[in-house]
């Protein structure tokens, strides 16, 4: 995800992303402890999205007050 197109994007819909982030990278936690992820640099890539996504929020957060 780029940081470009994370900033073109509204609020509710970050909201919506970050959501379905912090959901898969709880689905990745799972597997990578049963044993079953075979991609495990996915979970650096998610928990990196995240805090991406948190930090632009915060940016735009501040810009409206």
């Amino acid at each position: 995800m780029d940081t470009s197109e994370i900033r073109a994007t509204s609020v509710d819909e970050l909201g919506g992303k970050l959501n379905e982030l912090v959901e898969s990278y709880f689905n990745l936690r799972f597997q990578h402890k049963t044993g079953q992820l075979e991609n495990s640099s996915r979970l650096k890539q998610v928990r990196r999205d995240i805090a991406r996504l948190k930090t632009i929020m915060r940016e735009k957060e501040l810009k409206l007050s």
